[in-house]
């Protein structure tokens, strides 16, 4: 059942795409097919993220329990233990309706068939996992400040994974320069479309930018693993 509503989300998040483009021909310079590719992209690689680390939005019930005290005691690192505690593969359904969403985009947007379009998808792809990993790690983190902010990180989480759907250039400029550079967003879809696409990107998120989607990804781990060390090292237990 799990399984079946995961896609199901997938699934109501791509019509919303589908039904916004029966208004319009273009949004933000791409048409319907071209962003396919950038909510496929985006979207298969956070759900591949939320396959390996989504587990980390169980903390607050590990905290409440007294598990984490637990896994503190023990030899291994706290993150490794708390994502390795269980697998989400109910979450799996939903990364097969990004992935189709991407093959369908791939097919029918005049992709180029060549190697510096594999070599930028993949990429992106491999770069765009990280990065929406290191927003549950960061949430994570952030749990151990916040008392009953389940839904506060995960307004962070999933805000950000629907930012990374969008095509950029509809944002402002603060916006822009928010999901672009102090939480990478754009690069997880919409700039390495536009560099495979040969599209020019927004005043100051040139289509070149794809290219850096590794650093990208570097920043958002970076800033990822200082609030988890922060958290943990404020963390001073369930007290049970």
């Amino acid at each position: 059942m799990d399984l079946l509503s995961t896609g199901v989300i997938g699934l109501v998040e791509l019509a919303e795409v589908l039904v916004l483009y029966r208004t319009v021909d273009a949004l933000g310079g791409l048409d319907l097919h071209q962003i396919l590719l950038v909510f496929g992209l985006a979207d298969f690689a956070f759900s591949l993220a939320s396959v390996v680390v989504g587990h980390v939005d169980e903390l607050p019930k590990f905290i409440r329990s007294g598990t984490l005290d637990v896994f503190f005691l023990r030899p291994q690192p706290v993150l490794l233990q708390v994502v390795t505690s269980e697998l989400s593969l109910r979450r799996l359904s939903r990364a097969l309706v990004g992935l189709a969403a991407f093959c369908v985009g791939l097919v029918t947007a005049d992709v180029p068939a060549t190697a510096r379009t594999a070599v930028l998808l993949t990429l992106a792809l491999v770069s765009a996992t990280a990065i929406s990993a290191a927003q549950y790690v960061t949430a994570g983190g952030l749990q151990f400040f916040l008392v009953n902010g389940h839904e506060m990180t995960n307004a962070f989480v999933y805000g950000g994974r629907y930012a990374a759907t969008q095509p950029a250039a509809v944002w402002s400029a603060p916006v822009r320069a928010v999901f672009g550079y102090v939480f990478p967003m754009a690069f997880c879809g919409y700039l390495p479309v536009l560099a495979v696409l040969g599209l020019p990107g927004p005043p100051g998120l040139p289509a070149w930018l794809a290219w850096c989607t590794p650093v990208a990804a570097l920043w958002a781990w970076c800033a990822a693993m200082l609030c988890w060390r922060w958290g943990t090292r404020s963390y001073q237990g369930a007290g049970g």
